[in-house]
């Protein structure tokens, strides 16, 4: 290992002289009157070159290598001066014997076993330190610094305000020398004090009544099908699907938990769609009670029982559904030549302008024309003919009729003939059973 040692002198007093010199190293301190050590590794820029560290000595200095430890040299006193190489062997000069008394650098003292110990300013209270600082002794000193969460400004410990610097991930409250992080709802602190985690609340404790589903901070609440969430956010209802349309059920609507299911009045049967409702044909299937003398006659939603067509006098029965009256009575003189029995069925509430028969002739004479009317049944005005061609005309409904109704109607049809001068009526008896339901 290199060392490099410079030599360390001590004050002398020079005979015959009332004034005190100091030897190199040392610089006179004129209000003590003594040699103080002059610390060359901070006066002398780069004392020391290359990969050397300068250490200061009582009166000198030492260049040391960097990797190695605080010198101490085995054969000297830490405190002990230090002196060149001795001279090549001569002839011992003659100099008077000098006492030179152990001075130590300032920071440190004699202690009772004669060695130079550091003085502790910080124990004794002799620092210079302000009182919102904290003194930390150092080797030959002390120095001035402030505690945690603090720093020095001009002298004094000004408190850091760590929420500046983003020291908290999400909520920060800074206190006097130190901070206080916390996290908004929906997150909870983790170990390091700072940084916010997610609480799934869905489960830890399920809020939802029904459905819960985790989001970054909250959470969400959702229903099932059939029931809607309420404005708590939290619990759900029964939604009543009925009311949102009318048309989500032929006929009536039933709400039940969560769901809806629909229903038909007696006489049909509810489709498979769940929502149509289809008509029984009870004459078809054969519930009915009408007599072996009547006939079953199927209307949507229900049944009637016909009993046979009887002619009136003058009239006489041609079939099952037709009176003739003959010209030679007397009687049918003003009466119409035929009448042709009629049924049909029609739903409530059709639709209008509304087609629902038509009348034709059978027989076309020449010279002859024919005309089309209502002759009685039409005292609401809720139907008229509309003749379609020279032998032909339709019953057109004109007003919605509502049911359950009978109507009956006698559509006649006049035969003018002018070449033989001859006029008659044939009439279709038309009864209508209108339903309760559109459907």
């Amino acid at each position: 290992r290199i060392l490099t040692a410079f030599t360390l002198a001590v004050c002398l007093s020079s005979l015959g002289k009332a004034q005190q010199q100091c030897t190199n190293g040392f610089d006179l301190d004129r209000a003590s009157g003594q040699c103080l050590d002059i610390d060359e590794c901070r006066t002398i820029p780069e004392a020391c070159r290359g990969d050397m560290v300068c250490v200061n000595q009582n009166g000198g200095y030492l260049c040391v290598p960097r990797t190695n430890p605080v010198y101490r040299s085995p054969y000297l006193s830490p405190y002990s001066n230090v002196y060149p190489p001795p001279p090549a062997p001569g002839p011992v000069p003659n100099y008077p014997t000098v006492t030179r008394p152990l001075i130590c650098r300032f920071g440190f003292q004699l202690d009772e076993n004669n060695q130079c110990a550091d003085v502790d300013e910080c124990a004794s209270d002799s620092h210079q330190c302000n009182p919102t600082q904290i003194c930390i002794n150092t080797e030959g000193g002390y120095t001035c610094s402030c505690t945690e969460g603090y720093w020095l400004l001009e002298g004094q410990c000004l408190d850091i305000d760590e929420c500046r610097y983003g020291y908290c991930q999400q909520l920060c409250a800074n206190v006097p020398g130190s901070y206080s992080c916390t996290c908004n709802p929906g997150f909870t602190l983790n170990d390091d004090g700072r940084s916010c985690q997610d609480v799934n609340e869905c489960t830890s404790e399920n809020p939802c009544t029904q459905t819960c589903v985790n989001t970054y901070g909250s959470f969400l609440c959702r229903c099932e099908p059939g029931y809607e969430l309420e404005a708590d956010g939290v619990n759900c209802s029964d939604m009543d699907e009925c009311s949102f349309s009318e048309f989500l059920c032929q006929h009536e609507c039933v709400n039940g938990p969560g769901s809806y299911y629909c229903t038909c009045p007696s006489g049909y049967n509810l489709l498979d769609d769940s929502r149509s409702c289809q008509d029984i044909n009870e004459c078809e299937i054969r519930n009915f009670t009408c007599t072996s003398q009547q006939t079953c006659f199927n209307i949507p939603g229900e049944y009637k029982c016909l009993d046979p067509v009887r002619c009136e006098e003058p009239y006489l029965q041609i079939n099952e559904n037709r009176c003739m009256c003959p010209a030679e009575n007397p009687g049918c003189r003003d009466q119409p030549f035929t009448i042709l029995y009629r049924v049909m069925d029609m739903v409530s509430g059709r639709s209008v302008p509304s087609d629902i028969f038509q009348m034709q002739a059978t027989t076309r004479y020449p010279g002859a024309y024919y005309i089309f009317q209502i002759k009685s049944g039409n005292e609401g005005r809720e139907f008229y003919m509309r003749q379609t061609g020279p032998i032909s005309a339709t019953l057109v409904m004109t007003r919605p009729v509502k049911g359950p109704r009978t109507i009956e109607l006698d559509l006649e049809m006049i035969t003018v003939n002018t070449v033989i001068n001859f006029r008659g009526s044939s009439v279709i008896r038309l009864r209508i059973f209108v339903s309760q339901y559109s459907f």
